[in-house]
């Protein structure tokens, strides 16, 4: 069965996922692992969570520790070595550049989706891929930078900003929140070299909005391109937040990904 091998850690995602009405999990189907990105958490992939656990699908949402490529790449690369049975590995925007790496190596991924996401090539860093065509004002948007005590930055974007540049297709009740809650991506894991790009073995599929304000729609277009994603789907005036304003088109890909 595609299930965690460890039942504690299996446990508490099913807890975390709090799910009223939850089909029991189909042995026949991969398990899907989700991994969020930057200024976001594992509960941005809620909606999505919901549709693949009422179609059968075993889920894990990870947390992204948002550090550097390189680490988070790790932890989700130990993830998915604990998980028994193939794996479909779902990225959203920077965790996009971490499955790219995470899944080099891993034989149970089958498949790679790629939602608002990165997908670089060897050497190259997200902060470059999103300028590469234009149409990003992320940095018009970010707060000043958060100093660490062990070195390095935090980068955060501004509340009243976060709406517009990060979900301008979410209800504004709903940004307030995801604003308040967003988690801090480290500014050296944006400008940290690629190392590692599963995409050019596994199959992939890609999904993003053309309304997109962090990664301009012309460089996912590309990315998926240069990818040969088996399909990719654009979304007429969705978000960077696509898996959150759009979540059953997401989903389909999804299982169309683990099909």
């Amino acid at each position: 069965m595609p299930i965690l091998k460890t039942a504690a850690v299996a446990a508490l995602a099913s807890l975390s996922l709090g799910l009223a009405a939850r089909a029991a999990p189909d042995p026949g189907k991969p398990t899907i692992v989700l991994v969020h990105g930057a200024f976001a958490d594992a509960s941005s992939w809620n909606g999505v969570v919901a549709k693949l656990a009422k179609d059968g699908y075993p889920v894990v949402a990870l947390a992204n520790p948002l550090r550097s490529v390189k680490g988070d790449a790790a932890y989700v690369g130990a993830a998915l070595a604990a998980i028994a049975g193939p794996v479909v590995l779902v990225g959203h925007s920077y965790g996009g550049a971490v499955i790219s790496a995470a899944a080099v190596g891993q034989p149970n991924v089958k498949a790679l989706v790629y939602v608002a996401a990165f997908e670089p090539a060897p050497g190259e860093t997200s902060l470059g891929l999103s300028g590469k065509f234009p149409g990003s004002t992320l940095g018009e948007a970010l707060a000043p930078p958060v100093t660490l005590p062990g070195g390095g930055v935090d980068l955060y974007i501004q509340q009243e900003k976060f709406g517009p540049q990060f979900a301008a297709d979410v209800p504004a009740d709903q940004t307030a929140v995801m604003a308040a809650t967003q988690r801090p991506i480290a500014q050296g894991a944006l400008v940290e070299p690629q190392v590692g790009a599963a995409w050019r073995t596994i199959p992939s599929w890609s999904i993003y909005g053309d309304a997109d304000r962090n990664i301009p729609a012309a460089a996912m277009a590309f990315m998926s391109d240069r990818a040969k994603a088996k399909r990719a789907v654009v979304i007429k005036g969705a978000s960077h937040v696509v898996m959150v304003s759009h979540p059953g088109e997401v989903a389909t890909l999804i299982e169309e990904a683990a099909r």
